[in-house]
């Protein structure tokens, strides 16, 4: 380039690891998830309209003015796809939520991209997530694809570190 800058490599939604420990597991990590979705972090906006002695036109009433402030910051719902395995793991991690105890199961995780040379270059952090649902895909008779097990994972928080 011109002026001597590099341009940045863009990032493939392919190369990433999802990690995620739950106490008690018999596994060394819990999640080796071929799908991720739902991380997206956003604003509430407030709108106020508020009537100003300036004139609009030839009307008699002041113009309308509406100005847009950022409210409360909101997480959508993280949806985790993995092929399922023997593990009980993220079966017994919701049935525990089930069964009341879901304050005690918040857990926090973390997605890791990483460049076409295998090193880290991105990497976002959950914070006291918990099941919401469990799902495992149909089953067919005729079919050759692997079975998958979906969990929907409610989080508080989630920080972009890297």
């Amino acid at each position: 380039m011109a002026n001597g800058n590099e341009v940045p490599e863009i990032l493939t939604n392919s190369r990433f690891y999802l990690e995620l420990k739950l106490d008690g597991s018999q596994e060394p990590i819990d999640g080796y998830f071929m799908e991720c979705q739902g991380f997206k972090r956003t604003h509430d906006v407030i709108e106020i309209a508020e009537v100003t002695p300036q004139k609009m036109g030839a009307s008699k009433s002041g113009l309308v003015v509406r100005t847009k402030l950022p409210g409360n910051v909101k997480n959508n719902n993280l949806i985790l796809r993995r092929g399922m395995t023997i593990s009980m793991t993220m079966w017994n991690w919701f049935k525990a939520v089930e069964q009341g105890n879901w304050a005690k199961q918040r857990r926090d995780g973390s997605l890791t991209i990483y460049n076409q040379a295998s090193l880290e270059v991105a990497r976002f952090e959950f914070k006291r997530g918990w099941p919401s649902s469990y799902k495992i895909t149909d089953m067919n008779a005729s079919a050759n694809e692997f079975e998958v097990e979906e969990v929907e994972v409610v989080i508080e928080d989630l920080i972009r570190l890297k």
